[in-house]
């Protein structure tokens, strides 16, 4: 017994398999955030309205920066997934979507790194 469609069985489409690993990364991604957003924010809301050098210094801590880091990668990856998403359900042309898909993971890439470089020059600035 099929549950495709006349049309489903003629076109010969199915399930890309993706669908589930995809589902689960974004669930984990967003309980992930949750940890992360609380242990980066406690050093983040000290170093609002500091010195360079006192927000140096905040960040000079491993522990800070790294917990910085991980907000900024898994938040990225958060958002390319959510707007994966999105692209793919609401964008109908083909070449457009792939041009959207395509932007989208490098506009989230490219930010992301910047965001980690941002931090490691903080970090490490000496």
């Amino acid at each position: 017994m099929s549950y495709k469609t006349d049309f489903g069985r003629v076109l010969g489409l199915g399930s890309a398999k993706e669908g589930t690993g995809h589902f689960w990364t974004q669930r984990v991604t967003a309980v992930a955030l949750i940890p992360i957003l609380i242990l980066a924010i406690w050093p983040l809301d000290a170093a609002i309205g500091s010195s360079w050098e006192e927000v140096r210094a905040i960040y000079a801590s491993p522990f800070n920066a790294i917990m910085l880091i991980l907000l900024i990668a898994v938040g990225f990856r958060h958002m390319q997934l959510g707007l994966q998403v999105v692209i793919e359900d609401y964008v109908s042309n083909s070449g457009v979507r792939t041009a959207a898909l395509l932007a989208n993971t490098l506009f989230c890439a490219l930010f992301g790194l910047i965001g980690v470089f941002a931090v490691a020059k903080i970090a490490f600035a000496g």
